[in-house]
């Protein structure tokens, strides 16, 4: 029996973010789909089943990603349950009426009688409507096809959705193997870059070079302590976004409260010196009330508010958080 015939019917791979879980489905999707593959099973990338799949118009393969906001809008008003989502989250969503499109490609018949495949990412991103349609595919598969769901935070999927799929947890490369590959790309300080993004290779050369540097520029100003001047830190600040600026304030409390507590650091390898240096000085209550403010300000991060004044008023709580240095 080939691996095609013992493919399940459904696979849901999960993993940390950033680790090349779309990259690795992607791959095997083609492989499945290929006329001529190797003896161990990969794609030829020579046949014409290749070609097509390269070029994006495989007649056996379909792609479910998050549509625009001015497309959902329109197509999915109505089929939404309980509150109305915002444009800048139906943004990020999977609607429900591109996973009823799937229903005419499941007609058609196959390509040469092989495998039909579906690809959906972020599997989280799959709306209550667009999930329950989903959901009644995978109940029912069409013979012959094969579903791949790819996510990093399976617990926002429906359980009924992952108890019908085959799990695979894929697991991050080792740190060595992520740093030699950092290096071939032509990322500079691959260790620490690395160790920012929680050992993530595709999310250490995700940002651009002018992000990298704002966010630089925001560690020194942080090391700063109580001297730090909120103001101007927040204009710096509001250029990458709320979400983006909060999850890096709380990188680097996670890093001060570890410091001040085991004289260990995390995502700031590099910086570890002055960190601890600077644990010594902060009020450990204060910090974990400012964590605690981090994570609830992390939750209406999308809220159209005006996003420099939250980040002054977190600003001017970080540098209360240095008693005998604050000047606020």
């Amino acid at each position: 029996m080939s691996i095609r015939q013992r493919m399940p019917h459904a696979l849901l791979l999960q993993g940390r973010a950033g680790t090349g879980k779309v990259q690795f489905a992607s791959t095997l999707a083609q492989s499945l789909l290929c006329d001529t593959p190797t003896a161990n099973g990969i794609a030829c990338g020579a046949c014409p089943s290749c070609g097509w799949f390269l070029q994006g118009n495989h007649p056996d393969f379909r792609l479910l990603e998050p549509e625009d906001a001015a497309d959902s809008d329109a197509e999915d008003g109505g089929e939404q349950e309980g509150a109305k989502e915002t444009k800048s989250r139906k943004k990020h969503r999977i609607a429900v009426h591109q996973v009823r499109a799937l229903g005419d490609f499941f007609n058609l018949s196959t390509h040469r009688q092989g495998l039909r495949i579906v690809l959906l990412h972020p599997a989280e991103s799959l709306n209550p409507a667009s999930a329950n349609a989903l959901l009644k595919m995978l109940e029912e598969p069409p013979p012959a096809t094969l579903f791949i769901l790819v996510t990093h935070q399976p617990q926002l999927l429906l359980p009924t959705i992952r108890s019908r799929c085959n799990k695979v947890t894929m697991p991050p490369p080792s740190r060595q193997m992520a740093e030699q590959w950092l290096a071939a790309q032509g990322i500079q300080d691959c260790s620490q870059r690395l160790a920012y993004v929680g050992g993530s290779p595709l999310a250490a050369v995700s940002s651009d070079e002018e992000t990298e540097a704002r966010r630089q520029t925001l560690f020194g100003l942080l090391g700063q302590g109580g001297k730090l001047d909120p103001f101007a830190a927040s204009a710096l600040c509001s250029k990458d976004g709320m979400a983006e600026v909060i999850a890096s304030l709380q990188k680097w409390g996670y890093d001060l409260l570890a410091a001040k507590l085991s004289r260990q650091v995390r995502y700031h390898v590099r910086l570890a010196a002055s960190m601890q240096a600077l644990a010594k000085s902060v009020d450990l209550a204060k910090l974990l009330g400012f964590q605690r403010a981090l994570g609830e300000a992390r939750g209406y991060a999308q809220h159209p508010l005006n996003a420099e004044l939250q980040l002054e008023s977190l600003l001017i709580q970080y540098i209360r958080m240095f008693p005998s240095q604050s000047r606020a």
